[in-house]
């Protein structure tokens, strides 16, 4: 059993994901790098452990229909065996499906792909990971999501970064990742879980071809704060480095 707390971030192998999984292992956290590609992924174990960050490797595909499951129940057991328990869990790994995606135009196995990660391969691997979530004192749960998937910012006539392009995949999938975050909250009630979504806001990473106006490091803070909640802290809430973020 581990004595330092214990995170797992998804997608953690570069961007934003990288700079949680630094930003929590300088915080004292030992933490699991889970990603898919297996170079990538110790490429950035080894350069976390330069670092000072007690950071070990964690084969994990989100995005594989037919594997996906396995490969999270054989994430869990690696993490199980390696520390037995997590404390915080951060599903970070998304895709944006490719633009443009107007919604007239789109083909609709897009849409079908972006869902199956964003969404379906958070539910997977936060289903696989409860049962040593709930071996901590403090559990917490983190879906990195978007202000792209407000509704609230979606009907409203504001053109900013909160918006965001027309994307009739990766925009919904993201309120839908909100939606289920919601859904967790109300069965976790009355829990020790604390599970909440961040949005990192307009960061450059290879997810939008670099275009981004925060850094990496900025785009962590957020994931970061509610990773490592006090006990009584929000729970199925949206938030940004501004604050609560509107649904």
């Amino acid at each position: 059993m581990s004595e330092k707390p214990v995170a797992l971030v998804t997608g953690a192998n570069k961007g934003i994901g990288y700079e949680i999984a630094a930003g929590l292992g300088a915080l004292g956290w030992a933490v699991g790098v889970g990603a898919r590609d297996d170079a990538r992924r110790e490429e950035a174990v080894a350069k976390l452990r330069a670092a000072g960050v007690d950071a070990f490797g964690v084969p994990l595909d989100v995005t594989a229909d037919d594997t996906a499951a396995d490969s999270a129940t054989a994430a869990a057991a690696l993490v199980e065996r390696e520390r037995g328990r997590l404390d915080s869990l951060v599903n970070n790994a998304g895709i944006t499906g490719g633009m443009p995606q107007e919604p007239t135009l789109i083909d609709p196995d897009t849409i079908r792909t972006v869902v199956e990660t964003n969404v379906i391969g958070v539910l997977r691997v936060t289903n696989a990971f409860l049962p040593l979530l709930r071996r901590s004192a403090s559990p917490r749960i983190v879906n990195v999501s978007s202000s792209v998937g407000s509704l609230t910012y979606q009907s409203s006539t504001q053109a900013d970064t909160k918006v965001g392009p027309i994307a009739a995949a990766y925009s919904p999938s993201k309120s839908f990742l909100n939606a289920i975050t919601l859904q967790y909250a109300r069965e976790l009630a009355g829990t020790n879980v604390l599970i909440n979504s961040c949005c990192p806001g307009y960061v450059a990473t290879d997810l939008n071809g670099f275009r981004g106006h925060r850094t990496p490091e900025q785009g962590a803070a957020a994931a970061i704060r509610l990773a490592t909640l006090a006990d009584g802290g929000p729970t199925g809430k949206f938030f940004d480095d501004e604050g609560e973020v509107p649904w």
